[in-house]
């Protein structure tokens, strides 16, 4: 039988592949089906692997970037996923939240508990480089996939144009680039009528 780290440890491994079950309502690329939080999260961690050039800050802590991408949604295994533009659902998003990083990362040896509790109250407190950089690349994939397929997750959910530009603007806090280039796929977005 396992130590008892260990078994904390596959406990949360385990408790975790329930994250390929999340689905959000952001289409893949190629529009075929929803995107689940799993799919999210590798490819936010590839992002930030890729993209680290584009961040505001040129000391950013790449590792960091990427641990808080695999694990910032994880929450949602309990919470849900909140759709950004839904403004109901915002009001209980973090105390939901909380809840779930206490019950999920507890799973965990409490050393690596602690470190998962606090690279994702890291990303929500947006303090820090590594936050701000890692919020820039969350957002900057819906806006990719939305332009992809022509504004699948605006338009049925009826997010107008200065919503989806408000509300990622906050990409520019992580990385100036990556904003211009984002903000140029929204402007396309609403000239080729995909929001409006």
């Amino acid at each position: 039988m396992a130590d008892n780290k260990l078994q904390q440890q596959i406990e949360f491994i385990t408790e975790i592949d329930k994250l390929k079950s999340v689905f959000r309502r952001t289409k893949i690329l190629d529009n075929s089906r929803y995107e689940n939080d799993a799919e999210h999260s590798w490819h936010f961690a590839m992002m930030a692997l890729i993209l680290k050039e584009h961040a505001n800050d040129p000391d950013i802590d790449i590792l960091k970037v990427m641990k808080i991408g695999l694990i910032h949604d994880i929450v949602e295994i309990d919470a849900g996923d909140t759709f950004i533009y839904d403004d109901s659902l915002k009001e209980n998003k973090y105390k939901n939240e909380r809840a779930a990083a206490e019950r999920i990362f507890g799973l965990l040896p409490s050393e690596q508990r602690d470190e998962m509790i606090s690279l994702w109250e890291e990303y929500e407190r947006q303090d820090t480089s590594e936050a701000k950089f890692a919020m820039a690349l969350d957002r900057l994939g819906p806006v990719m996939q939305n332009h992809n397929n022509q504004g699948h997750a605006w338009r049925v959910n009826n997010v107008p144009a200065d919503k989806v530009l408000a509300l990622n603007s906050r990409i520019d806090n992580g990385s100036k680039p990556l904003w211009e280039y984002a903000k140029g796929l929204i402007e396309d977005a609403i000239a080729k009528g995909y929001i409006k």
